[in-house]
């Protein structure tokens, strides 16, 4: 079944928010044989709504809408949808006195009048009933076609696509639209375009996709319209294919996380990790602690941004920083030594450089970042030269630095 999206909201034209709803339909309709082949994102006008909705209907003939549904003046979908359906509003009292019941039940007080227009409902319309928040989702059928109308705040859209709409529309399929993803860093794109290159004639029928972004490159694998077995196949096939290419550049799949992967081979060796930052500004523990259950190997870190902190609180000798500087070798090993030696840890990690966007050298431009990883004794120092503003030489800095630690801990290992 082929369908079109229609994203509705002045916030998204004007770059405010970012349209994530698209992406999360896109990939759940796929996994039950429904391809997304157009979308199409208009801004809070009754005009440009329909529009849209009509210009999708008379190709597609299945519509899904996010947005406006809520209780404000902009939130008008539900009525120009209807229009089109010659379908008026009609109060559904049953869902209305939900609206009601919610309010009290959440402590809110009595619910405001204007939430009554979200228990309008277009005659002839099915109700999807939103358990997240306080718009309903809607399903209308008729003349012009199909069109279900989800709420635009994500947590809700996910609720109602999830429980209300995959369920409606899921049944045996003949065909499907599956992908695996394959997560590398350390690694260019282009470099890594290099070593796919005389790969790629052997993964069909499934394509090869790069999405490069500042934690690293992935490589998108898609079969396109085989059956869910022969697509499951095909791509395990090709993971297999590309696997052996990637190396030690290759962490995981799917949404795995650099930090879980290193997590994950410290619990294994027994081994407990405290890191030391400074142009992260606590970047790489965000990372740590943003994992379920890192409280098992992390035990904590310091930020010393300033020099006399690096001096006073890693035990940095102030002669290594008046002869190199902060950032350089010698102070990102002494950094890595100190961070373990006071928390008492067999795994450390410290990072230390050039952020931006001044306070570069013709020596240390910026964007140069040293890095030193501790695991059982044994230390190890890199230098990088990252690029991208302060924020993604940041970023770039956290990832690089746990990705040196990954490779240590690989090679300990039993």
């Amino acid at each position: 079944m082929d369908l079109e999206l229609v994203t509705i909201g002045t916030e998204l034209l004007l770059g405010f928010t970012i349209d994530t709803n698209a992406a999360e339909l896109a990939r759940a309709l796929a996994s039950v044989g429904a391809r997304v082949v157009r979308r199409t994102t208009v801004g809070d006008e009754p005009q440009a709504i329909e529009d849209a909705v009509r210009a999708a209907l008379g190709r597609a003939r299945f519509v899904i809408t996010t947005g406006g549904l809520g209780p404000t003046r902009d939130d008008i979908t539900k009525r120009v949808v209807a229009k089109i359906f010659n379908a008026p509003l009609e109060l559904d009292a049953t869902y209305l006195e939900a609206l009601r019941e919610r309010f009290q039940r959440l402590g809110r007080g009595p619910m405001p009048e204007a939430n009554r227009s979200q228990a309008e409902v277009p005659r002839g319309a099915t109700v999807l009933p939103n358990l997240w928040g306080t718009a309903p989702g809607l399903w209308m059928e008729g003349d012009p076609g199909t069109v279900v109308l989800l709420p635009g705040v994500p947590r809700e859209m996910r609720g109602l696509l999830e429980h209300e709409v995959i369920p409606r529309l899921r049944q045996p399929v003949a065909a499907v639209i599956r992908s695996r993803t394959l997560r590398t860093t350390g690694i260019a794109e282009s470099a890594l375009a290099d070593r796919m290159g005389r790969l790629e004639d052997q993964l069909a029928p499934v394509t090869l996709a790069y999405l490069p972004s500042v934690e690293g490159v992935d490589l998108r694998v898609t079969a396109w319209g085989l059956p869910p077995a022969a697509a499951d196949e095909a791509l395990t096939r090709a993971v297999e294919t590309l696997r052996p290419a990637l190396g030690a550049h290759l962490y995981g799949e799917g949404d795995t996380d650099l930090a879980a992967v290193v997590l994950q081979h410290l619990e294994r060796l027994g081994e407990k990790l405290a890191v030391a930052e400074s142009c992260t500004g606590g970047l790489v523990g965000e990372r740590i602690t943003a994992i379920p259950g890192s409280s098992a190997v992390f035990v904590g870190g310091i930020v010393a941004y300033a020099n006399e902190l690096k001096v006073r609180e890693l035990g940095v000798p102030e002669g290594l920083m008046a002869e190199h500087g902060a950032v350089s070798e010698p102070v990102v090993r002494a950094m890595a030594a100190g961070i373990a030696q006071r928390f008492g840890t067999g795994a450390a990690l410290a990072v230390t450089g050039v952020a931006g966007p001044t306070g570069g050298t013709p020596d240390k431009p910026v964007g140069t970042v040293w890095l030193a990883a501790n695991l059982r004794g044994e230390q190890q120092a890199v230098r990088r030269q990252l690029l991208g503003g302060r924020d993604d030489i940041r970023r770039r800095a956290a990832q690089a630095a746990l990705d040196l630690l990954r490779g240590m801990a690989l090679r300990h290992q039993p």
